[in-house]
């Protein structure tokens, strides 16, 4: 081709008709098959007056065809066979490849420099179509240094055309040798270069051709000792078995010393396995032939120390039983993380009914090191009594566990306070433990699931875990128990309610407990978690059923009062008289139920009920009405006289609302009201006291504020919904009468009471 100076453009325009993108060579292909083409058309003259126009040299054409000749003529006599077809052009590339495997390029980032053999540095010549497109890897006709090294005559080549017409001159390294589960061998990363320019990086390759001593080594350590193998070898599930059987015994322990280490397994294998097995392929040959096939079974023995002989395993148990319940426990050895230590399984429709007292406990593996630890919180002036805790430990276990008295069905904190009480004649106060200074491990988690397993919510406070899951509780329950429940019943049309039924979910059977709700206007049946929030709506449910099925002597009652009575309960919290009277017959119903032994469980007992109801509801509604007058006249005192004190403390502003609000008489129920009307004596008392000396009323209601926020944080950390329990509600009016105690003496109290003692009931309430 020619490009004469001054016709430059005319010639590349002429020229660009035989342009193939991505090859320089592809163009000579296009450009030699025009030429004979038109040599077949033209004749001499106006052949080449045509290559003059096309700017192209008659001699160096015919220079070219010369030389084709000469070398298919060179072919034929070497006793090569031509082609009929044409080659494609990825075969025209590798064939003139193998001449060309010095003069390959790589380019060098987003750059437009090429790596060469042997360090060399070019670019394509601008000429070339290819010199704007750069692509990652080409082959030069020729490297020609100008003002800088160009390659001239280039095409795009694929990398992995040259390794093998190059497998003489590459020069591998390896490294990185692995085991590879998936093919059951140990690779490397294997690294070809051609003279320094690299043609494959990062493959992973089979390392047992290479180093063979090597790869048995990482064939017997990981696949063999650790088991990272896939294989059906009942050898290798039976010792898999084996030393996983230690190694969970180490987790459930926290030891690492029960099992052989890696090299004593790694020797046994050795010794058994020939040099020539350096794969699991190679292992599966020969295991076929080898006769003997306990030649690689491990012995209990063989796979765990001496340590592990003084370790029992039944001390770290696969399940626990609590509130009827098996639940499985699983155990981790991972300090730091969130499952260390042990967990706990429970099914999200369960949670209501697990018992909490079995996990203070802990397992009896840890059981010492937990009372140890227990201990050591203790403050200095109770803890230096029970020196060396380890000791101390170990003997109070001893009493409280061993012999008939054993007393594990108790809250591990009641046992550890009264038998080291014993011990060494001290009293520990239940504020003395500082539990958040425990280990995380020696802490049970509960994980609660649902049916398929899932992970609903995690954490060690049993009672959080209650009231956050409360609703999906009700809800796991109501879709088990959907046969039982009703809704909209204003009449006892159930037959016989059973007090408790067994659920199953998954794979266990939850307990659950229907009662009656009530709506207000009608009564609904629902199957409750637990046995104590059912009793609790139950008896309002049945209360509500009655008073539905039974005319209301409120009207009666009301039309009833004299006018005196109508001034002195006009004076209500409850905003009017008839919702006072309303009050009074809720209470009465209460109090005619408790009477007759309870609330009704089928048709029978709810007639009986109704009967009853039907004779004395109203006569019972005006003895608590009487009861209520009796209330308001002493609350009307207290407010008459709290008018004259100038500052009147909180503590009396809350206790008189607590005593006297919208509901009083059915909230503390008929029986009560004697009491209450008893402490508004005490509260009128405590007024003629805080007017002469109302530092000292401070003192006394410092006291009294200690325990009334314990109760008040109770009160807060109930679920949603949930009544008190009567031992909870008990706390109420013992702090009712330690305040008659305080402000109102010499007025005597119903039974002993003091700051203490309302500790030590708080203390006792049943964990939740």
């Amino acid at each position: 081709r020619e490009r004469p100076t001054e016709q430059r453009q005319a010639a590349d325009e002429k020229h660009a008709r035989f342009t193939v993108e991505g090859s320089d060579f592809l163009s000579y292909l296009n450009l030699w098959r025009h030429v004979g083409e038109r040599r077949e058309a033209l004749s001499g003259s106006r052949f080449r007056k045509e290559l003059r126009t096309d700017f192209l040299h008659f001699l160096r054409i015919r220079e070219w065809q010369d030389l084709h000749a000469q070398l298919r003529q060179a072919a034929r006599n070497a006793g090569l066979t031509l082609n009929d077809a044409d080659a494609t052009p990825d075969k025209i590339h590798i064939a003139v490849l193998s001449g060309l495997l010095s003069q390959i390029g790589l380019r060098e980032g987003e750059t437009r420099e090429y790596l060469g053999a042997r360090g060399a540095k070019f670019m394509i010549f601008p000429g070339s179509p290819l010199a704007k497109k750069n692509p990652r890897w080409v082959m030069a006709a020729e490297l020609v240094e100008t003002s800088q090294l160009f390659a001239r005559t280039v095409a795009r080549i694929l990398p992995e055309w040259i390794e093998p017409l190059a497998g003489h001159l590459v020069k591998r390294t390896y490294s990185e040798p692995h085991w590879s589960r998936k093919r059951g061998a140990a690779v490397a990363v294997e690294r070809v270069t051609l003279h320094g320019v690299p043609i494959v990086v990062d493959r992973r390759v089979d390392y047992g051709r290479i180093d063979p001593e090597v790869s048995r080594e990482l064939f017997i350590r990981h696949a063999l000792v650790e088991g990272d193998w896939d294989t059906r070898h009942p050898f290798f599930r039976a010792n898999r078995a084996l030393l996983e059987d230690v190694e969970e015994l180490e987790t459930r322990a926290r030891r690492r010393d029960l099992s052989v280490d890696e090299d004593t397994l790694v020797a046994f294998y050795d010794e058994r396995v020939p040099a020539d097995v350096v794969s699991g392929r190679h292992f599966d040959t020969w295991w076929k032939k080898q006769r003997d096939k306990t030649v690689l079974d491990f012995t209990d023995a063989m796979v765990r120390t001496a340590q592990a002989n003084a370790v029992d395993p039944a001390a770290y148990p696969d399940h626990v039983e609590a509130g009827g319940l098996t639940l499985p426990l699983s155990y981790a050895f991972e300090p730091g993380r969130r499952d260390d230590g042990i967990t706990v399984d429970v099914p999200v429709a369960a949670l209501q009914q697990v018992d909490p007292t079995p996990f203070t406990w802990q397992v009896p593996g840890l059981r010492e090191e937990l009372v140890t630890a227990l201990i050591k919180t203790l403050p200095k002036t109770l803890r230096r009594h029970f020196a060396p805790a380890p000791d101390h430990a170990r003997a109070v276990l001893t009493r409280l566990t061993a012999g008939p008295a054993d007393h594990i069905n108790e809250p591990l904190l009641d046992g550890l306070e009264r038998e080291l009480g014993r011990m060494r004649g001290v009293e520990i106060p239940r504020d003395a433990w500082e539990l958040d200074r425990l280990p995380e491990h020696l802490t049970v988690t509960f994980r609660v699931v649902d049916e398929q397993g899932r992970e609903v919510a995690r954490g060690t406070d049993l009672a959080s875990l209650r009231r956050e899951l409360a609703p999906q509780v009700r809800a796991e329950l109501a879709a088990a128990g959907a046969e039982l429940e009703r809704t909209g019943l204003t009449t006892w049309t159930i037959g016989e309610l059973p007090r408790e039924i067994g659920v199953r979910r998954g794979n266990h059977v939850v307990n659950g407990y229907p009662g009656l709700v009530d709506r207000g206007t009608s009564v609904d049946v629902r199957v409750f978690p637990a046995a104590e929030e059912r009793d609790a709506a139950h008896g309002r449910g049945v209360r509500r059923l009655l008073l539905l099925d039974t005319p209301s002597p409120a009207r009666q009652v009301q039309r009833g009062l004299d006018n005196t009575a109508k001034l002195t309960l006009s004076r209500n919290p409850h905003g009017s008289v008839a919702a006072l009277v309303e009050d009074c017959v809720t209470a009465a119903a209460d109090a005619l139920i408790h009477a007759a032994g309870g609330p009704a469980w089928d048709e029978r007992g709810y007639l009986r009920l109704r009967t009853l109801f039907a004779k004395r509801l109203g006569s019972t509604t005006l003895q608590v009405l009487d009861a209520v007058r009796a209330v308001l006249a002493v609350w009307h005192r207290v407010q008459s006289q709290l008018a004259d004190v100038r500052v009147v403390p909180p503590d009396l502003t809350g206790q008189l609302a607590d005593l006297v609000g919208p509901g009083f008489a059915t909230r503390d129920g008929a029986t009560r009201l004697a009491e209450v009307a008893r402490y508004l004596e005490a509260a009128e008392r405590r007024i003629e006291k805080l007017r002469v000396d109302p530092a000292r009323d401070a003192e006394w209601t410092a006291q009294v504020r200690v325990v009334a926020d314990e109760y008040r944080h109770l009160l807060v950390d109930l679920p949603s919904g949930t009544e008190p329990s009567s031992a909870l509600s008990e706390i109420r009016w013992m702090i009712e009468e330690l305040r008659v105690s305080l402000y109102a003496h010499p007025m005597r109290t119903r039974y002993p009471v003091s700051v203490k003692r309302i500790q030590q009931a708080i203390d006792d309430l049943p964990a939740r």
